[in-house]
């Protein structure tokens, strides 16, 4: 009787997608969630409607999520779709275990720019690895993942307006200080994400001038 065995290549792919899902969900439990980083994208403009509508994230959250992973679908095709419902299983069975486990590191809300730094590292690089295995652990990895390839434009780029966008709006509810330190998260992410995501996109034909943004 033949053995059926996943392929090597599969078990790379699948396997980064892991590791990245599980530094992002690290740095967002450890880090964010203890320091009270505000976040852009999908996340952030949940909470903006929640305080201004008074909808709860359990309604717009899968919503907005959904509708990212149908443009997803739509423009980057099923091997995308098949990629993010992995990670973004992936991402919620590491967060629960951040949970199970508890509080692994120092407590850096006490210094929010060390917080927004380190903050943005882990996300830039847990979002960098699951990008570039063509994966999104949220609706805001699908939405800037088409933004990126539907413009034309560099990735980081696309996750820096979006998240941008949601902040600017988040003024009229909080303070400019905790924008600020968030700019320096959403900064920092974008450009380490921007930095890692180039193989999926030359993979699936994006050109070096659109996946580096060089003209």
């Amino acid at each position: 009787m033949k053995r059926w065995r996943v392929p090597r290549g599969a078990l790379v792919h699948y396997g980064w997608m892991l590791l990245g899902v599980a530094i992002l969900s690290f740095g967002l439990f450890h880090i964010h969630d203890r320091s009270k980083i505000t976040e852009g994208g999908v996340l952030g403009m949940m909470l903006f409607l929640q305080h201004w509508t008074g909808l709860s994230p359990s309604i717009t959250g899968p919503v907005m999520d959904v509708a990212c992973y149908a443009l997803g679908y739509r423009f980057l095709g099923k091997d995308f779709l098949k990629n993010a419902l992995f990670s973004s299983f992936g991402f919620a069975v590491c967060y629960r275990i951040w949970e199970s486990v508890g509080y692994q590191m120092p407590d850096l809300s006490a210094y929010p720019l060390v917080s927004a730094l380190a903050g943005g590292l882990f996300v830039g690089v847990g979002v960098g690895l699951v990008v570039r295995e063509g994966g999104a652990s949220g609706g805001d990895d699908a939405l800037a993942m088409v933004l990126s390839r539907f413009l034309k434009c560099p990735i980081e780029r696309a996750y820096f307006a979006t998240d941008f966008t949601v902040l600017m709006l988040s003024l009229t509810y909080i303070p400019f200080q905790n924008i600020l330190y968030s700019l320096v998260t959403v900064t920092l992410s974008s450009f380490v994400i921007g930095r890692m995501q180039k193989p999926w996109f030359a993979a699936r034909g994006v050109s070096s001038k659109e996946s580096a943004g060089q003209s």
